[in-house]
């Protein structure tokens, strides 16, 4: 579903959630009901399928959850790689267990760009930046999607 799709179809008052996907964790960041701000939320460090899914059902109905934007890696020539094709994978079959519109936003250096980020200004320690990458990385995803929300009609 493209964005413009996805912001027609979403019910008043309902958060978006970002998805950073990763085979060991993943990046989980929310915005406000009025979807005009993204927050880093959490990590999610993968287990089961059942595990990761009832989590991330829980996240949806304690955040008022109306749709879900994931991360897609896409290659710096534009195309997609077997990362990306896992990205999708892993929504269509979440589709199955949550019944929520998602969409894609081209996540191409996000994580580079949140670890410069907590590299330069926010001064954090390697450790530190391990804690809160995946999820800083989820909501700038997620917030260049609110922006792009704003101007679409």
């Amino acid at each position: 579903m493209l964005l413009q799709e996805l912001k027609q179809i979403l019910p008043p008052y309902k958060a978006l959630m970002g998805v950073d996907f990763g085979t060991k964790r993943m990046g989980i960041a929310v915005s406000d009901l009025l979807c005009g701000i993204a927050s880093s939320y959490k990590i999610i460090y993968r287990d089961s399928w059942q595990k990761d899914v009832a989590e991330l059902k829980r996240i949806v109905a304690e955040k008022e959850i109306g749709g879900i934007v994931y991360g897609l890696p896409l290659q710096m020539n534009g195309e997609e790689g077997e990362t990306a094709q896992a990205v999708r994978a892993f929504a269509a079959k979440l589709a199955a267990e949550i019944d929520l519109p998602y969409t894609f936003w081209d996540e191409r250096l996000s994580s580079a760009a949140m670890e410069n980020f907590l590299i330069k200004e926010a001064d954090l320690s390697r450790d530190k930046r391990k804690k809160v990458l995946d999820a800083s990385a989820a909501a700038y995803i997620l917030q260049g999607a609110l922006d792009a929300l704003k101007y679409l009609p």
